[in-house]
């Protein structure tokens, strides 16, 4: 198999790593982090201006028909500087829902805008009691006349503090944990009987607690068929995670050496010791092997095959799970005290590696549904 990038990719990795070098030193993000909606207004403009924004969306729709493959490389450089814009929540959650199940009229009104940043969506289908099931939604939408209204809940919706459009998961039939009876609508980000609470991450980024009473929605797709649209948005979602999370791995081991070159101790610098040379060499390893889960889990988002791609959507992100906790604490362990500061990035790559870990099923929970595969 060829993984040689081809020019137009090589290319868009390129552009991409100098607009974000020029303007996401340390000191800039927590400028972006200060901002009204926790990252840089500015910049999402030029994503917009660089054809970011519409990378996944058809050309028919204003974007440039790119493939998972094309997201992966911008997410491993957005991983590097542990960028706060929300591309992952709109392109790759929010359109990926709409490109999936809009109609024809819903996809021509809505993803041209996203792909010029006219429009942000968010993803909204966890809910606090569901841990990580896909299934357990106690959101309910009830048809009134030609609308729908919805009353439920959702937790932890990434960047949902600031979408202009919400694509929100409820049930119209079946009991809580029913495979059927799912389905999705499109909701206002202003629609009366909306209510959301921003907050922050542990590693920066934004989230939201979403409350819906009595919200009239657009129904997305078909009723009672959303959970085939939700998984593979989820999956589409882990792939992204999973380059990202190799993007702050390359940035926690490169800074791991530069530290081993300076920090002197006991006379010599601490990268003379073996056991540090053993250590970083580890890192390096493990990052290799998380890059090629990353891979993995891009070129399977699109197999057709549901089962197929599930299970390796779950082996990949147990295996950079695991490397992104391995490079990590070995990063934070090698630096010593100062990687434990705020005042040091290693700290923040950590933090943000372990929040990736965590969203849409931790390493525990993927093992589980590997074993169950393969029982």
């Amino acid at each position: 198999m060829d993984f040689e990038l081809s020019e137009d990719q090589r290319l868009l990795k390129d552009s991409i790593s100098r607009l974000l070098s020029d303007n996401y030193g340390f000191a800039a993000r927590r400028g972006y982090m200060a901002e009204a909606n926790g990252y840089s207004a500015k910049l999402w403009e030029q994503y917009a201006e660089l054809g970011l924004l519409g990378l996944p969306i058809d050309e028919k729709y204003g974007g440039f028909g790119g493939g998972p493959v094309d997201v992966m490389l911008v997410m491993e450089e957005f991983g590097r500087v542990m960028a706060l814009e929300p591309f992952l929540a709109s392109v790759v959650l929010g359109a990926t829902a709409v490109k999936l199940a809009g109609s024809e009229s819903q996809k021509s009104m809505i993803l041209p805008a996203v792909a010029a940043g006219q429009v942000k969506l968010a993803f909204a289908h966890g809910e606090q009691q569901a841990r990580h099931d896909m299934t357990d939604v106690l959101t309910t939408a009830k048809k009134d006349g030609n609308a729908w209204v919805l009353d439920g809940a959702k937790s932890v919706v990434l960047h949902g503090d600031c979408a202009d459009k919400l694509v929100v998961s409820a049930r119209t039939s079946g009991g809580r944990r029913d495979a059927g009876g799912l389905t999705l609508f499109l909701v206002d980000g202003s629609a009366s009987g909306l209510a959301r609470r921003g907050y922050a991450l542990r590693d920066g980024s934004r989230a939201a607690e979403i409350s819906l009473t009595g919200v009239k929605g657009e129904l997305l797709g078909a009723v009672d068929g959303g959970l085939a649209v939700i998984e593979r948005v989820i999956q589409a979602g882990i792939a992204a995670l999973g380059a990202e999370a190799v993007g702050c791995m390359e940035a926690m081991h490169a800074m791991t050496l530069d530290y081993m070159k300076t920090r002197q101790q006991f006379g010599k610098a601490i990268g003379q010791n073996q056991v540090m040379q053993h250590k970083a060499a580890d890192m390096l390893i493990a990052m290799e092997q998380g890059r090629s889960m990353a891979m993995l889990a891009a070129m399977m988002v699109d197999e057709e095959d549901a089962e197929e791609r599930a299970h390796h959507i779950s082996l990949a992100k147990v295996g950079v799970g695991q490397a992104g906790r391995h490079v990590s604490q070995s990063a934070v362990q090698m630096h010593g005290g100062i990687g434990m500061t705020e005042e040091y990035a290693v700290g923040h790559y950590f933090r943000r590696v372990m929040t990736f870990e965590h969203l849409w099923g931790d390493t525990s929970f993927h093992l589980g549904l590997i074993a169950d595969k393969v029982a």
